[in-house]
């Protein structure tokens, strides 16, 4: 799947969700031929599509989502039940771990009992659908999926059949821990049943921000969700991908590495969204101590990147997944030349990350040799001294072999 960027253009009419002028680009999420990018048993291809067979349980996508907008048809057989997984953590039932779109026969004998949260289109045991829209049984259908934010919207052949909030159906239902999930897997939940899937696309959406706020507040968008112009990177930019305002990184660490601006900056504020699109390898890391120092190992899921500030690897405030948290400086951290009040003023005070695969917003303030960072909302550095840091120079976001997401990169110059 990484290396299938097959962009097609869409004009996105997705009712309350999208705004109906965004034109979409999709990327395929299957390439007709083989099970690349996905994980799973008991599935198959055939005649171009992804089919559940008696063996078939669980099939998801390497990439995890957090707001997107899915696309796909899918054909049935006489009383067959599958399901859409969103937000699947990985493990465990997706229908409880993460959250289950029924796509299920409605008309056969069988079901004649179902509950309400039991048909097509229903979120599993949390929001029944409209029992409309299908196609006769052997037809091929079209579904489109909106997760955006604690929305969710199917609209099945044209027809708008489910219009969910998770926030409300948490409370519910507070019992339900994938209701509560806003990010995760995409998976295809067998029964055993013979399912069928083609044509599967995504279009990755950012979070919303609130730009004429920030531009009255003085900061300029710096990344246009286009394109890459203004912002110096190999002739070959297959790896850092701009889709409908998101900047994407694959975590393939050649041939692009990482991007900078073709902006000097001196003294400013920066705020940015990000957050991780893939899993990573488990490996020992230390923990930290207040003070800067290394601690005793644990076991973590490595995944790592970074901003880097005035051209400058070594002033890098990091995002990844140590105990310590993201925002922290590890270069001014690690060097023991450092004064003591230095290395432990480089050191997240709290670790304020959302969980994997969730959207963070940071907001770094760099003013002479002063560095603040806040996370989530929270202060995790505050007036830390970054001594020798260079008086100006790029900013850049480091390709460090794990797949990430940026969005709504907007600097204020001070």
């Amino acid at each position: 799947m990484k290396s299938l960027i097959q962009i097609i253009t869409l004009s996105a009419i997705v009712c309350g969700m999208v705004s109906a002028e965004q034109q979409l680009k999709m990327r395929s999420l299957f390439n007709g031929k083989d099970l690349t990018g996905w994980k799973g048993e008991g599935y198959i291809i055939e005649e171009g599509a992804i089919s559940c067979t008696p063996k078939g349980r669980n099939l998801m996508t390497e990439e995890t989502f957090s707001n997107y907008v899915l696309e796909f048809d899918f054909l049935l057989t006489p009383g067959a039940n599958n399901g859409l997984g969103i937000h699947y953590p990985g493990t465990g039932d997706g229908a409880y771990t993460g959250m289950e779109i029924q796509v299920l026969d409605n008309t056969a004998e069988k079901y004649k009992n179902l509950k309400e949260y039991q048909f097509h289109g229903s979120i599993y045991t949390l929001a029944p659908a409209k029992k409309s829209g299908l196609k006769p049984v052997g037809e091929w259908n079209h579904q489109r999926v909106t997760v955006n934010g604690s929305k969710v919207q199917v609209i099945l052949n044209g027809e708008t059949i489910l219009d969910a909030d998770l926030e409300e159906l948490s409370k519910k239902d507070p019992k339900h821990e994938g209701v509560k999930r806003r990010a995760g897997h995409i998976a295809w939940l067998g029964h055993g049943d013979k399912v069928s899937y083609k044509n599967i696309q995504i279009a990755d959406l950012a979070p919303t921000v609130n730009a004429a706020e920030l531009k009255s507040a003085g900061f300029n968008q710096i990344f246009d969700g286009k394109t890459l112009e203004g912002w110096k990177h190999e002739a070959d930019t297959n790896n850092w991908l701009p889709l409908n305002g998101v900047l994407k990184h694959n975590g393939i660490p050649k041939p692009t590495k990482d991007l900078w601006s073709e902006k000097s900056y001196v003294d400013l504020t920066i705020q940015f969204d990000w957050r991780w699109a893939g899993r990573g390898p488990m490996k020992m890391q230390p923990t930290v101590k207040s003070d800067g120092s290394n601690g005793e190992k644990v076991e973590v899921e490595e995944l790592d990147s970074g901003l880097y500030l005035r051209g400058n690897v070594k002033s890098q405030v990091n995002l990844w997944n140590w105990t310590v948290g993201s925002g922290e400086v590890y270069g001014y951290r690690m060097d023991q030349k450092m004064p003591a009040e230095v290395r432990a003023g480089v050191t997240p005070k709290v670790k304020a990350d959302k969980p994997l695969g969730e959207w963070n917003r940071m907001i770094v303030s760099l003013k002479g040799d002063r560095l603040t960072v806040n996370l989530n909302g929270q202060i995790v550095i505050e007036n830390a001294q970054l001594p020798d840091a260079p008086k100006d120079g790029s900013i850049g976001f480091q390709n460090h072999g794990s797949a990430i997401d940026f969005a709504n990169v907007w600097i204020k110059e001070l």
